[in-house]
């Protein structure tokens, strides 16, 4: 199977489902039933701000019922798969904290529709994935990166709780241990030793990327659409069940780590290019 570039979607292609239409954060592409969701955010690195993070909460479900596809191919525009939030966003959520409070639902409807989703949903690893970007990324059925990207969950380095979703996903892919040191860290790994480690399933080459993807992808086609589909619906309920029991208290102790002055402090440092000077409090 050929895959299209991604990168070369400037919107829906024709014949489109209709809900595609009014999404500005994302492009799509489709070649057969295959239907590839590329994220495209404004600036190099697909950063979150509002406006992705609203269709996040709602592109898992518009491509569940479009009627077209069998699988989802998510990617990234660029050179970055989503390297997390946009730092003028948190500039915005720390002077008014009721904008992360608001964004509450959504937080939990991403990793929830995500999980919900029957198609199998590859992710294309094709550079950075940090933050929410990397618990998207790891919530995928099959995750295959170019041997050139990273993934981590720096949220403690802007002075956040890891309250998105990667507090959930990566003890499962990789046990506790593990997960704690790369969480409370916020250190990223490169896309090698994450598959080492059961975190990813491939890294490849930059060339071989889409050869890896077309393959796994004629894999699945080879097999009965529901038998895979409701594969994947059984095997995501330990997930689910994972997610109903940490997810409200995750999006809460992140609301409260927003209004710390050490939140306020590791994002200014940061947009400012300097060290934090952190207080504790």
């Amino acid at each position: 199977m050929k895959m299209q570039a991604p990168d070369n979607a400037a919107g829906p292609a024709r014949g489109e489902s209709m809900a595609f239409d009014s999404y500005e954060r994302f492009r799509f592409s489709r070649e057969g039933r295959v239907l590839t969701a590329t994220i495209a955010a404004p600036g190099p690195v697909n950063g979150v701000d509002a406006l992705l993070h609203d269709e996040l909460a709602r592109v898992f479900t518009d491509l569940q019922h479009d009627p077209e596809s069998d699988i989802i191919i998510l990617t990234g525009h660029g050179r970055a798969f989503c390297a997390g939030g946009d730092f003028d966003w948190f500039a915005e959520q720390i002077a008014d904290p009721r904008k992360f409070r608001d964004i509450g639902w959504d937080a939990k409807r991403i990793v929830t529709s995500l999980l919900d989703i029957e198609k199998p949903v590859i992710c294309r690893l094709n550079g950075a994935a940090a933050g929410l970007g990397a618990t998207i990324a790891l919530l995928c059925d099959i995750i295959i990166a170019d041997e050139n990207a990273v993934i981590g969950d720096p949220h403690v380095k802007v002075g956040l709780v890891a309250g998105d979703g990667g507090a959930v996903i990566w003890p499962q892919l990789i046990g506790y241990a593990r997960a704690k040191e790369y969480l409370l860290t916020g250190d990223l790994l490169k896309a090698p030793e994450a598959a080492r480690i059961g975190l990813i399933n491939h890294a490849v080459p930059t060339d071989q990327l889409d050869a890896k993807v077309a393959e796994i992808v004629g894999k699945l086609q080879a097999n009965p659409r529901w038998a895979v589909r409701w594969t994947k619906t059984i095997t995501n309920q330990p997930l689910k069940a994972a997610v109903a029991q940490m997810m409200d208290a995750s999006i809460a102790y992140e609301m409260m780590s927003n209004l710390t002055a050490d939140r306020a402090e590791a994002v200014a440092a940061m947009r400012e290019r300097r060290p934090a000077k952190l207080s504790g409090e």
